[in-house]
């Protein structure tokens, strides 16, 4: 239910992304997907590699019959937001929270 995304380029690794699959319940188990850690070479950004990380993990959700692809990322990362933005992905319409293992209680 995991898998991890990688743009090769002349034998390097550019760009990479960690895409894994959650079952729903509330939708008799049709998974949604959470892309975490999108990571493209900050020396290869704007050729188009996110773009192609993006265009396969949404043909992978697609093939998979997601409901819907959730990413987060940083508040201060506002050049990646005009990026998924533009991918599609709504910021607007859902307000993300994270609970570092730091804050677990003992």
């Amino acid at each position: 239910n995991t898998g991890l995304f990688v743009v090769e380029r002349d034998g390097l690794v550019e760009g990479t992304a960690l895409v894994s699959l959650c079952s729903d319940v509330m939708f008799g188990h049709q998974p949604f997907a959470v892309v975490e850690n999108i990571v493209v070479n900050q020396a290869h950004r704007s050729r188009g590699l996110g773009s192609d990380l993006l265009a396969q993990i949404e043909a992978f959700c697609q093939g998979h019959d997601c409901s819907k692809i959730m990413l987060l990322s940083a508040v201060q990362r506002e050049e990646a937001h005009r990026f998924f933005e533009r991918a599609g992905f709504v910021g607007s319409s859902k307000r993300g929270f994270v609970k570092y293992r730091r804050q677990f209680r003992a």
